[in-house]
């Protein structure tokens, strides 16, 4: 395995075309930037000159049967999956192609409601009918947790008709549940496991981190190799276990997917791959080592709780991944995204996100000792410049939703807008969400209570960046007429 893994087929053919001197009378217009100047000062000539289209020698991502086929394979290999799709449409295009794959109108699906909005779009695509199994909460952190066996078991029992289970491993914040369990019960009743493993592409590779959906025995798993695995954005990759149709996949990736794959955002893909399955156990023990140091230096800095494994508590946090460095802020009389933006425009620093009540900084291959060293700079001075009493901030960052009618129907029902506060026993028909994380506040379907509305009001006074709604502003929402 080792010496296949060396190999990069797709990065190796996109060089070998590169020397030839092939004359373009094909798309993209600009013509290996011939056309653009402007493009190759900014991008450089080897990158633009690689921004090409499907041809033979560099075969096709909607119907692979060469370089990409073989890049794919080494993939599946790295991962311990029976088979991988290259995407690049983001880890996005991953999570629908998998609910699409199991789920057609009126099917249900068992979720956690902490779930990305990818997950609930696809259920507007499809049709589907979310069964949410509503996580525990930590209280002072203001987090959702993971999905518990028990609850999985109870809702796979009262809904013997369900499909699929789709678990977060890990969600945003670094909290696994127990998925190996989740997997067996799951299988026991016929129903596939899918896994939303955006935040775990790392898992795969150091046996110190939580399992990864595919040694889990989950069915399906869609990862982010941009995000912990050193890809170019926008690029994730798809994969199935021995349960599931390749074949079948394919053409349902296909009625979403770009007809004019990146070749860029493929290269960095294979490129990756090979990086990570031939270092990626030496890169994510440096990259645990650093998170592990920072979590320290900032808890010694007084206000600040940076969590890790202390919170396991084998049920809703059955495991958690310690290259996480999310930190609760509140004790500061700060907000998290308030913590977020003093970061940035104090001190140049950019973090994942801040919430109500934390911040994420994300700890990955790329980062260094010294950045780590300028963060805990940084927080240490902002608790002496800023720190301010806590009275009257809002605890609460997970609300358990009320659902009154599924997504889809209620996306397309017809609606009305309303005033945010005269919209309190009015049912949602759109999204509402701080981004990032992206997990809806409010989903279509679901009743607007005073609760939310307050979360909402509270959410854009701290300057979270709001999305979802028809209303920029998100002044008014679109509810059912």
């Amino acid at each position: 395995m080792y010496e296949r893994q060396k190999r990069a087929p797709l990065y190796e053919a996109l060089e070998s075309f590169r020397k030839k001197r092939i004359v373009p009378f094909d798309v993209p217009g600009h013509k290996r930037g011939r056309g653009n100047p402007e493009l190759v000062e900014l991008l450089g000539d080897k990158c633009v000159g690689l921004d090409v289209n499907s041809m033979k020698p560099l075969d096709d991502l909607c119907h692979p049967s060469s370089v990409i086929r073989e890049a794919e394979a080494l993939a599946a290999e790295a991962f311990g999956a029976s088979h991988s799709f290259f995407m690049v449409g983001g880890t996005t295009s991953a999570v629908q192609s998998m609910i699409l794959s199991n789920c057609k109108e009126g099917d249900k699906i068992i979720m956690p409601r902490n779930v990305h909005k990818s997950v609930i779009n696809a259920l507007i695509l499809c049709g589907a009918i979310p069964v949410y199994v509503n996580p525990e909460t930590d209280k002072k952190l203001g987090i959702s947790l993971g999905m518990e066996p028990k609850k999985v078991e109870e809702a796979i029992l009262d809904n013997p008709d369900a499909v699929a289970v789709l678990v977060n491993n890990p969600t945003y914040y670094g909290i696994c549940s127990d998925i190996r369990t989740i997997v067996k019960l799951a299988h026991s009743h016929g129903m596939k496991v899918l896994a939303d493993e955006a935040h775990g592409t790392h898992f795969s590779f150091n046996d110190d981190l939580p399992v990864s959906a595919m040694a889990a025995g989950a069915d399906m798993s869609a990862v982010s190799m941009h995000k912990s695995g050193g890809s170019l954005t926008q690029s994730s990759i798809l994969l199935l276990g021995e349960s599931m149709n390749a074949d079948h996949v394919r053409q349902i990736i296909n009625l979403t997917q770009t007809t004019s794959a990146s070749y860029l955002l493929m290269a960095s893909l294979d490129i990756s791959r090979r990086n990570l399955a031939l270092n990626g156990e030496k890169f994510f023990k440096k990259v645990m080592a650093l998170a592990s140091y920072a979590r320290d230096e900032i808890n010694g800095i007084g206000d600040y709780y940076a969590y890790g494994k202390e919170l396991i508590n084998g049920t809703s946090v059955y495991d958690f991944d310690v290259t996480k460095l999310a930190v609760y802020t509140r004790d500061l009389g700060l907000a998290g995204i308030e913590v977020y933006d003093i970061l940035r425009d104090e001190y140049d620093i950019q973090i994942e996100f801040g919430d109500i009540s934390n911040i994420l900084a994300y700890i990955s291959i790329g980062d260094r000792p010294q950045d780590i060293e300028r963060l805990v700079g940084a927080l240490d001075d902002m608790r002496r410049l800023y720190k301010r009493d806590k009275a009257g901030m809002l605890s609460a960052e997970y609300i358990t939703p009320k659902v009154a009618v599924p997504p889809r129907k209620a996306f397309y029902s017809e609606k009305v807008s309303l005033p945010l506060k005269e919209a309190e026993g009015k049912i949602c028909t759109e999204f509402v969400m701080c981004y990032p994380p992206g997990i809806p506040i409010l989903a279509p379907g679901e009743l607007i209570t005073k609760d939310v509305i307050e979360y909402i009001v509270y959410a854009k006074a701290k300057g979270c960046s709001m999305q979802g709604t028809e209303d920029f502003e998100v002044n008014n929402l679109n509810v059912l007429k």
